[in-house]
């Protein structure tokens, strides 16, 4: 079955990453894959960041490849974290934007590779080591694609439409009407399905999964109730959320206190009724994880 790309939703604009470098498997490209070489700085209050650390966490790199995990809300100028400071001056001579998490940096150089989330990802899942599942399995590239692309503006934009304060009605009813029609489609892909892709986890369960958090915990504070009752009206779609929040990979690198944290540091919308309804006990199913990554 497959996920037709969305026609009708503006792109989603972003600021261009600083760095973009690759890692490679020739050792000619000078960033090889190669293991104790990279490291990653994230947070995990940061979707970005939960994003690769459930990657991580799925790919077993704890130890060919270290975290260093960052404060949930930035404490540097631009949104930056000063613990990158470093690694952006030694990187970009006279660099005076922001630090911005994440990072991929090369241990040997002190440098940075990478700060694009879905690139390094993808290089994480070609690294050297012992077998395991691709997280982008050959063949299925372009439907993990489309799921990114339904996350990004059909999920994540139409949320943030949805809710923002100083929206009139018929913006927000638009949005709301993108929101639920992304949430339909994803809904019937899920059916009978555990997972969305190749009937085992890949990145676009890791894609779908981190948007659903910050829907629950974010954009669901600026909806109002009966939005959030058609949000939570699909049933299939947050089972799903429920049983990959309880896998260790996923829940326990759930911050919710930092999540909450970030989205008041930076969040400029007005809460709307839906704020007290909430759909997933995340604290729940992470702790379960824990329980289960303990035994």
């Amino acid at each position: 079955m497959s996920i037709a790309p969305l026609a009708a939703v503006p792109s989603v604009h972003r600021a261009a990453p600083v760095f973009r470098g690759r890692i490679g498997r020739d050792a000619r490209s000078g960033h090889y894959a190669v293991p104790h070489r990279y490291r990653l700085h994230l947070s995990t209050a940061c979707p970005d960041g939960l994003r690769l650390a459930v990657g991580h966490s799925l790919l077993g790199l704890g130890d060919s490849c270290p975290v260093t995990v960052l404060p949930a809300v930035p404490d540097g100028p631009g949104g930056g974290h000063t613990a990158l400071g470093p690694l952006y001056e030694a990187s970009a001579h006279h660099y005076t934007g922001p630090a911005l998490a994440p990072v991929l940096s090369d241990d040997w150089s002190g440098r940075i590779v990478s700060t694009r989330a879905r690139d390094i990802l993808r290089d994480l899942d070609r690294f050297p080591g012992e077998e395991r599942a691709a997280l982008y399995p050959c063949g299925q590239e372009s439907v993990i694609e489309a799921v990114e692309q339904m996350c990004d503006e059909g999920i994540e934009e139409a949320a943030q439409r949805a809710g923002r304060a100083g929206a009139g009605p018929a913006e927000r009813a638009a949005a709301l009407d993108v929101l639920l029609d992304t949430l339909d489609r994803l809904e019937n892909r899920l059916a009978g399905e555990e997972y969305l892709v190749d009937g085992r986890l890949t990145a676009a369960d890791v894609e779908l999964w981190v948007t659903l958090v910050q829907l629950d915990t974010v954009h669901r504070c600026h909806l109002d109730a009966s939005a959030v009752h058609r949000v939570a009206g699909h049933r299939a779609l947050w089972a799903y959320a429920r049983r990959l929040a309880a896998h260790p990979a996923f829940g326990r690198h759930l911050d919710l206190p930092g999540i909450a944290r970030r989205h008041h540091g930076r969040c400029q919308g007005l809460e709307a009724a839906g704020a007290a309804v909430q759909i997933l006990d995340w604290a729940g199913h992470a702790a379960d994880a824990e329980d289960v990554s303990c035994r």
